[in-house]
C-alpha cells in the first residue's frame, strides 16, 4: 500500500514515516514538505496524510485537486486546529487527526484506512478498464498473466491473446492492486500464475518468463509470501 505524508514540519514528517513503516512491511511511505510537491509527482497513493496549513497551497486546496485527479484516494487531514473539520468533510476526508499526534489514535486511523483501501481495491479488482486504438475494453483481471511495456506500447498478455493498449504502467499498477507486482520497470506480473522464481526472472504457468530486477528481488519475495499468506490463491 502506497502512503504519502505531506507536512511542512520536518519533525512531523519524520515521526509519521517512522511510525507508519514500523507497522507493516506492506506500507510503503514517502514524505513531501508541500502540497505542490505531492501534486508534482506521478506516483499514485492509496492513502495520504495531509497537513491543512502549509506554505504555498493549503491542504484543502491540495485535496480538491487530488479529488479531481484520483477520486478514490483516501485523505486523512493532520492539523492543530479544530475549525477546519467541516471544510475537511467537504472534500470527503476519511478522518481528521489533531496535533500533537497521539500514536494510539494514529494506529487506529491508519488501520481503518488500510482496511478501506483493501475494500475499495477488492471492489474494483475484477475488471481492468483500458483503451486500444479503436475501442475501450473491460478485461477480466484474473485472465491477465502479465503486462509488458515495450518502447511506447503496453501489452496485456492474457490467457487468450496479447492486447496492445494506451496506458501508463504506473496507472495500471495502481488499478490492479496487490495481486500484481511490478517486478521490473517494464513488467507487471499476476502473482496467481507464478510457478517459480530465481534471482533475475519469474516463470509463469503458461511457460513464459518475465524479468525480475535484482534490486527488487528481496521486496518481491516478501510481497509474494504476503500475497500467499493473506488470501492470495495460486492457480497452478
Amino acid at each position: 500500500m502506497n502512503i504519502a505524508v505531506v507536512d511542512d514540519e520536518p519533525v512531523i514528517r519524520e515521526q509519521m514515516l517512522n511510525f507508519i513503516q514500523s507497522q507493516s512491511p506492506e506500507y510503503r511511505a514517502v514524505a513531501f514538505s508541500s502540497g505542490e510537491g505531492l501534486l508534482a509527482t506521478e506516483k499514485k497513493f492509496d492513502l495520504i496524510f495531509l497537513d491543512i496549513r502549509m506554505e504555498g497551497i493549503s491542504g484543502l486546496e491540495t485535496a480538491r485537486e487530488l479529488r479531481r485527479r484520483q477520486a478514490d484516494t483516501i485523505v486523512i487531514f493532520l492539523t492543530g486546529l479544530k475549525e477546519y473539520v467541516f471544510e475537511a468533510f467537504d472534500v470527503s476526508a476519511f478522518h481528521y487527526l489533531l496535533k500533537p499526534i497521539d500514536e494510539g489514535k494514529l494506529l487506529e486511523v491508519l488501520s481503518r484506512g488500510a482496511k478501506e483501501v483493501k475494500k475499495r481495491k477488492t471492489a474494483n479488482r475484477e475488471c481492468l478498464f483500458v483503451r486500444t486504438r479503436n475501442r475501450r475494453l473491460t478485461i477480466d483481471q484474473s485472465r491477465i498473466l502479465y503486462i509488458e511495456s515495450r518502447a511506447k506500447k503496453v501489452e496485456l498478455h492474457t490467457m487468450d491473446e496479447v492486447i496492445e493498449v494506451y496506458a501508463a504502467m504506473n496507472e495500471l499498477e495502481t488499478q490492479l492492486g496487490d495481486s500484481f507486482y511490478r517486478c521490473h520497470r517494464g513488467y507487471l506480473v499476476n502473482m496467481a500464475y507464478i510457478v517459480e522464481y530465481g534471482t533475475d526472472s519469474i516463470s509463469l504457468s503458461d511457460g513464459g518468463k518475465v524479468y525480475l530486477s535484482k534490486k527488487k528481488h528481496g521486496e518481491f519475495v516478501k510481497a509474494y509470501m504476503w500475497y500467499l499468506q493473506n488470501g492470495g490463491v495460486s492457480v497452478v
